[in-house]
């Protein structure tokens, strides 16, 4: 189903790398790349001079995709998706609110559009190990640890892999990585010793 753009709603499944660009530069940021090293999307600076409260997801080009923003105030910490770059005024065509005030970990995604539809976030993003639910509890994306296939040695937390299952929209699902990068920061302590045994061979048509 297309949420945010056709092209980035997968066919079959989908494994792509994501890397926190300030490994490699000043400021922060996502890149996103497919199975064959190719950018998908990529996030350019947001860190602390950013004081806009808006995150912008762009193609390779630079083409803004989403912009995600928190809402001021919200109990519950809430983020809001504005498809392409948002105007004042428009509206929000999702949000990511925490389930529970208590606790940070699980997440309700709701969408607005014809029909209202509820995905879940469950799991700690701290520690790379997310999945997305929709209504029925079938898994549509799973964030996970990444592993060099070379070495079968776990990567940093600042490289992860970001399964799509099919017909779920990339650009979604990244979306929602900026919501919980946010939210819930890099504060968790990883578990080392779990080995993601995803083999990258699906790619993502923009």
């Amino acid at each position: 189903m297309s949420i945010i753009e056709e092209g980035y709603v997968c066919e079959k499944e989908t494994h792509l790398t994501v890397m926190k660009t300030s490994l490699f530069y000043s400021g922060d940021g996502f890149a996103v790349y497919d199975c064959k090293g190719q950018l998908v999307f990529r996030v350019d600076s947001y860190g602390p001079e950013n004081d806009t409260g808006e995150l912008v997801l762009m193609d390779p080009n630079g083409r803004c995709l989403l912009t995600v923003r928190r809402k001021r105030p919200s109990l519950h910490q809430r983020w809001e998706g504005f498809l392409g770059e948002r105007q004042e005024g428009e509206k929000p065509i999702f949000s990511v609110r925490r389930s529970s005030i208590i606790g940070r970990s699980n997440m309700t995604v709701e969408l607005f559009n014809d029909q209202t539809q509820e995905y879940h976030i469950e799991g700690h993003f701290g520690h790379r190990n997310c999945t997305i639910y929709d209504s029925s509890k079938v898994i549509m994306a799973e964030i996970r640890r990444k592993v060099d296939a070379t070495t079968n040695v776990m990567l940093g937390k600042d490289v992860f892999s970001l399964t799509l299952k099919p017909g779920f929209d990339g650009a979604f699902a990244m979306g929602l990585v900026l919501v919980l990068d946010q939210i819930n920061g890099d504060d968790g302590e990883g578990d080392d010793d779990i080995v993601d045994s995803t083999t990258d061979d699906c790619n993502v048509s923009s």
